[in-house]
């Protein structure tokens, strides 16, 4: 990666951008090009699309909130247990979207911090750079670089001198050699990787309809599908990462983090819902028009406040295979623990 020119942002930070451009499939560095990886609306719009493209600002702020809510905080401790006790944190964030890791992790993490935010879409790398806290729970400073770049490609290299890497919903959305290149170089980087949010197949509605399996089945299937050549790993990526990441030797810790829906967030469960049977009927095309009185009524209940869901997420953390044995729950090495 190159290093850009910096510039002055916010007082008391410095910002600096430096940027490079490298192609890459479509779907691949955390950015699908139909469905969101959640159910958002189909389209890579990013910044550019419409406010109702999985990746535009409008939508990614939509769903901070149920972000903020569900990330798993007990991976928070073996997180700082493993960060340096001297000189100023470095973290990269892959596929930082708007930033809304480094609004939520930044500020619980003590001493001076440098982020540097990768993604592919410039018009969020600035947002998200904007947009970063100033300060980190003690009150050091928070410096922000951003580069702009196909995840896919990064390498030990690119994360050489990491304290942590982070990345939020963006595992599911990569193929078994994506992930397997991502543990590769995390592991050989010598950093701790927490990746957070993605998605593991689990849709529980209440109040049950008939429908709700079938529709689930065919999301899944969508986010399973083969594209540029290479199939996605959409609800079995948090297993394969996992699995990746204990191969080359690190503990891994996984834990829930589910998405909790329901009348204190009825436009983003509308959002979510229009998003989640739109990818199920683009992979089975057949339930075109069961689905769409599915989701009326579904979009009914939701509107009287009469709708909840939870939708599943998992965040891993992987580390080193040297961890205290009370983080693996009494099991000796490198091991995944479901809560």
């Amino acid at each position: 990666m190159t290093e850009g020119s910096g510039r002055t942002g916010r007082p008391g930070r410095t910002e600096t951008s430096g940027r490079t451009e490298t192609s890459g499939r479509d779907g691949a560095s955390g950015r699908t090009e139909t469905s969101g990886r959640d159910g958002a609306t189909a389209g890579d719009g990013a910044v550019g699309g419409g406010d109702d493209s999985p990746y535009s600002l409008a939508w990614l702020g939509l769903r901070e909130p149920a972000d903020a809510r569900a990330r798993a905080t007990e991976l928070l401790r073996p997180v700082r247990d493993r960060l340096p006790g001297t000189g100023p944190l470095l973290i990269r964030d892959l596929g930082c979207g708007s930033g809304s890791m480094g609004r939520w992790l930044a500020g619980q993490l003590p001493g001076p911090q440098h982020w540097v935010l990768y993604d592919r879409e410039a018009g969020l790398l600035d947002h998200a750079r904007e947009h970063l806290p100033a300060t980190a729970a003690d009150g050091s400073p928070i410096t922000v670089e951003t580069r702009e770049c196909d995840l896919t490609r990064l390498t030990a290299g690119d994360l050489a001198g990491a304290s942590l890497v982070t990345a939020s919903a963006l595992l599911d959305l990569l193929s078994p050699a994506e992930v397997e290149r991502l543990a590769t170089a995390c592991v050989e980087a010598g950093c701790p990787a927490l990746l957070t949010l993605s998605v593991r197949g689990e849709v529980e509605l209440s109040p049950a309809d008939p429908l709700d399996a079938e529709i689930a089945a065919a999301f899944d299937a969508h986010q399973r599908r083969e594209t540029g050549g290479q199939r996605l790993l959409g609800p079995d990526a948090v297993d394969a990462a996992a699995e990746a990441f204990r191969r080359l030797g690190a503990t891994v810790l996984v834990r829930p983090s589910p998405w909790q829906l329901g009348p204190e967030r009825p436009e983003l469960t509308a959002q979510w819902l229009r998003g989640w049977v739109g990818a199920a009927v683009e992979q089975r095309p057949e339930l075109a028009a069961p689905a769409a009185a599915y989701l009326d009524r579904r979009l009914a209940a939701n509107a009287a406040g009469a709708l909840r869901a939870i939708v599943g997420h998992a965040d891993l953390l992987a580390m080193d295979g040297h961890t205290d044995r009370s983080l693996t729950d009494g099991h000796a090495g490198p091991v995944a623990v479901d809560g």
